[in-house]
């Protein structure tokens, strides 16, 4: 049943592809639609977060962000998709990064690096970034339940040249790594709420206590990797600008936590500029501290 489902939606997948851009986001406003006028897809969850996190704005500005959440999300989503086929040149052209040199004088100092993104503007298009970066890039995801849509999603974010490891293999990976001097930089999405069983930290998160991932800080300490954030601009429809932070080039000189702290406060400021292009439909505060 897996497989009969991918190859009836792989062709309509390709299809979407290869549209060209004026027609690509015409359909994204019909999903949009559908998602936000007609499903309602998480509407309940994405209202409870934006409560939560922006109460000092009125009902009425959190819904128009939230519609503005919607069509940006559906964008997003339609993006990963158009990976299958746009060019490099049309890709140079829509995902601009303004410090690329930032990580290339680790790549002299022969110095790997975790990289710590968010679920904000295009993390997506982030594997784009790989073959400026000179070494390796490993993205750290979790697995998708169909094994054949989890092989195509692969193929797209490895496009690039990325290679994809599931959340189990990064510490073996990064062990091996290090043995065989591999050069890498590892991306960790690193803002949303952790396993139960993998709560090390508390902290504060948009001004409410939850428990955070603190893995990314763990492995950079244990691997003396350079700790970077990268913050994605949405500037208008199907353009992003990416720009590298340096957070800690020896981890270890940092209490544990602090860099952790350090990289939320830096999503924080994100989400309070344009809180329209995070994603509000994860339950970020379901643990919340009372």
């Amino acid at each position: 049943m897996q497989f009969l489902v991918y190859i009836l939606a792989y062709p309509f997948l390709w299809l979407i592809s290869i549209l060209p851009f004026r027609i690509f986001y015409w359909f994204s406003d019909c999903v949009y639609f559908l998602v936000y006028h007609v499903v309602g897809y998480r509407k309940k969850v994405v209202r409870e977060n934006l409560a939560l996190a922006l109460p000092h704005l009125s009902d009425q500005e959190r819904k128009v962000i939230e519609k503005k959440f919607y069509s940006h999300m559906c964008d997003m989503f339609l993006e990963m998709i158009k990976t299958m086929s746009i060019s490099p040149e049309e890709m140079e052209k829509r995902f601009h990064v303004t410090n690329i040199d930032l990580v290339l004088n680790y790549a002299q100092r022969e110095k790997s690096v975790i990289l710590m993104a968010s679920h904000y503007a295009s993390y997506e298009w982030l594997m784009t970034v790989n073959p400026k970066i000179g070494f390796q890039g490993v993205a750290v995801y979790k697995k998708v339940a169909n094994p054949y849509f989890d092989k195509l999603v692969r193929k797209i974010r490895s496009k690039y040249k990325t290679e994809m490891i599931e959340t189990k293999k990064a510490i073996p990976t990064m062990a091996q790594n290090q043995r065989d001097g591999v050069l890498s930089m590892y991306g960790l999405a690193s803002d949303q709420s952790p396993k139960l069983d993998r709560i090390f930290h508390s902290g504060k998160f948009m001004g409410i206590e939850v428990p955070v991932h603190t893995g990314a800080e763990m492995l950079a300490k244990k691997y003396d990797l350079a700790v970077t954030m990268v913050k994605v601009k949405k500037i208008k429809r199907g353009y992003y600008e990416a720009t590298f932070l340096s957070l800690a080039d020896n981890p270890k000189e940092y209490d544990d936590f602090e860099i952790t702290e350090m990289y939320l406060k830096e999503v924080e400021k994100q989400i309070l500029e344009a809180p329209e292009y995070y994603l509000w439909t994860h339950k970020r505060w379901k643990h919340r501290v009372q």
